[in-house]
């Protein structure tokens, strides 16, 4: 991924917003000031909406909780100053409040995104409500009013220039959080969750602590907007102010911090200009918006990186991997009488079946004998109706895909399933911080540079891999993209390996290499490997048991002369009955 020096954009919005005041006057940095409080509030919801995927239509709701908090508690500090020491309560407690609803939502279904725009929607909706019933807390209608200046400033000429430094502050912030492992993962959430919840990674739980911190940044806003204006009503927490927020994040670049805040900005003061002299002036911003996401899709911000050269944020120099345990890696996994279905289709129907210790065992079986489906049933993808799923001795029936993961689970997709706008190189750190990187980790930079013998091993017999370790893993061929996946799903080093056709739409030479790989990767690992196959020779030279599924359930088992002979299989296999 091409980005940019990490300080250089706050530090060119440092300049500018010294220089402003000089160059114009108090009135004009007054009023550059409020947009500048808005676009604080904008950054938190491009955070959201440009980084990880999901569209939040009501943070006006958390700018009005922390201005309503705020102001109350700076006209209660005029009669008791100790107040003061609550103010941070005002940004603590609209955070909270998110981070309970996201996980409410995300923690029932990791693809809640458009049922969480309409409830965050609705909340909005009720605060706005609250806000005008509320009267003897809130003013009402008429809002909170005679709020004081915070303590050292006034709002007329010295607020400006906190208000500027908190701007250029949560534009660092931002900035360099995208730069670190925590805003790849990130941007691995919104381009595709369901294999970042296949390495362990809690998406629900980093989406709600995302959403945590863009409803700090609105309620900071919302502070500093009760002490700006001196008075707090309930269109701070309204679905227009929402509204704009959302349409100001589009037009200046919801992937960037400098273009959500310039967007507010400079959206926000023109229409505030044209207000006063252009009658239909919200018609013109509605064009706007229209035609910034038909033309512009990543914003302003997106159409300067068309023009000015972007230098590479390079990892550093490699350093390796923390080292997973591998003691008492043995391993065992039972199926006991599992049934699944949908739609009221039986996909499993009483499917048993074990496995002990290491070793590569093959599934065949027809078309929609329930192969993926048994995949699907054990990474959490299909609701098991009955029986359970046992792994080491814990009964791993229903869990979801990241806690079956942390179990030492890996699992390699029918269809290759990658990072498709991230760098290869990102696709392969992601890999090995399955299983290694501690939250705190996620804040430095040193996992960037992360690199195990394994990966090593494996990019010198994939040399092409190792050749476009900058370019997005969406290139790659689809036999690259095969061998990549296999890459990705050891690199964790799991005790158990699940590989749905791995060898799929590659060449016989490719094949042929696949299976070295995956043999001799197995071997490292003194792993367990389930892989599913249809092409017979394949399943010959990889070697091993195998278990033959048909309709949902076991239908043989044992070494593949003995599956050959099976006079059941090869009436199935010929179209007859078993």
């Amino acid at each position: 991924m091409i980005l940019a020096k990490p300080l250089a954009a706050p530090l060119a919005l440092a300049v500018a917003l010294t220089a402003l005041p000089f160059a114009s006057n108090e009135f004009v940095a007054y009023q550059i000031a409020l947009f500048l409080i808005y676009g604080i509030a904008t950054q938190g919801v491009a955070l959201c909406w440009g980084r990880l995927g999901f569209l939040p239509l009501g943070h006006a709701l958390f700018f009005g909780l922390g201005a309503y908090l705020a102001g109350g508690t700076l006209k209660a500090a005029e009669q008791q100053s100790a107040w003061l020491a609550a103010l941070p309560l005002a940004l603590l407690l609209p955070a909270a409040l998110a981070y309970l609803v996201a996980r409410l939502i995300f923690a029932r279904s990791h693809r809640s995104g458009p049922f969480f725009s309409l409830i965050t929607l609705a909340m909005t909706m009720l605060g706005f409500l609250a806000a005008q019933q509320w009267s003897e807390l809130t003013g009402g209608f008429n809002g909170m009013a005679s709020i004081p200046d915070l303590p050292g400033t006034e709002r007329y000429s010295t607020l400006y220039w906190l208000i500027a430094t908190c701007a250029v502050a949560s534009t660092t912030l931002l900035g360099l959080l995208y730069r670190r492992p925590l805003g790849v993962l990130w941007s691995a959430i919104a381009l595709n969750e369901d294999r970042l919840q296949l390495f362990g990674f809690a998406t629900d739980r980093m989406k709600a602590n995302a959403y945590a911190l863009s409803a700090l940044l609105a309620a900071g806003a919302g502070a500093l907007f009760a002490a700006h204006q001196g008075i707090v009503t309930p269109l701070t927490m309204g679905f227009v102010l929402s509204t704009e927020f959302v349409i100001w994040a589009a037009v200046g670049g919801k992937a960037s911090p400098l273009g959500a805040l310039l967007g507010a900005v400079l959206v926000g003061y023109a229409s505030s200009e044209l207000r006063d002299h252009f009658s239909y002036w919200e018609v013109l911003v509605g064009l706007l918006f229209i035609g910034v996401v038909r033309f512009l899709p990543d914003g302003v911000a997106g159409l300067g990186v068309r023009f000015f050269r972007k230098e590479r944020d390079t990892p550093g120099a490699a350093r390796d991997a923390p080292a997973l345990p591998r003691a008492g890696r043995g391993l065992s996994l039972s199926f006991e009488s599992v049934a699944c279905g949908q739609g009221g289709v039986k996909i499993l129907d009483g499917l048993t079946l074990g496995m002990q210790g290491p070793g590569i065992r093959c599934v065949i079986g027809p078309n929609g004998a329930g192969k993926t489906s048994t995949f699907n049933a054990m990474t959490g993808r299909l609701p098991v109706r009955t029986g359970r799923i046992v792994l080491d001795g814990t009964d791993i029936t229903g869990a979801t895909a990241w806690r079956v993961a942390r179990q030492g689970v890996g699992r390699k997709m029918q269809i290759p399933s990658v990072f498709g706008a991230l760098t290869v190189r990102q696709n392969l750190a992601i890999a090995l911080w399955a299983s290694r990187l501690r939250p705190w980790m996620s804040l430095t930079r040193a996992p960037l540079a992360w690199h195990s013998a394994l990966q090593d091993q494996l990019l010198l017999r994939f040399p092409a891999l190792g050749e476009r370790l900058e370019e997005p893993a969406g290139s790659l061929s689809q036999g690259q993209r095969q061998a990549f996946e296999f890459v990705m799903t050891v690199l964790p080093e799991p005790r158990l390996v699940l590989l749905d056709e791995p060898c799929a739409g590659l060449s016989p030479a490719e094949t042929h290499q696949m299976i070295d790989v995956i043999r001799v990767a197995v071997a490292a690992l003194d792993a367990a490997a389930l892989v599913i196959e249809h092409d017979i020779s394949a399943v010959a030279a990889i070697g091993g048991d195998v278990f033959v599924l048909h309709q949902g359930q076991l239908l043989a088992q044992g070494s593949l002369s003995d599956i050959q002979a099976d006079p059941a299989v090869r009436a199935v296999y010929a179209g007859g009955r078993k």
